[in-house]
């Protein structure tokens, strides 16, 4: 299996959720670009997060979140 844009969109947006706080999601607004929408409901269906515009992150997707991190610091270029 292979990264395609759909997937990409979806593990960009998923990094843009804080790990820190529980109590704290994002919305996708309407006018955010149809990727992001459509990445958003993706993540939705998947069972990682709340609601189909952003929300919280679900118990699944905060370890898909852990891991979507970990990837972006193991491969990200070292100043």
């Amino acid at each position: 299996m292979s990264y395609n844009e759909q997937l990409l969109d979806e593990l960009n947006l998923l990094v843009k959720f804080p790990l820190h706080s529980e109590r704290e999601g994002i919305k996708v607004h309407g006018d955010a670009g149809n990727h992001l929408v459509l990445a958003a409901e993706r993540l939705h269906d998947k069972g990682l997060i709340s609601q189909r515009d952003g929300g919280y992150l679900t118990g699944s997707g905060y370890q898909a979140v852990e891991h979507a991190k970990a990837v972006l610091t193991i491969l990200a270029p070292t100043a």
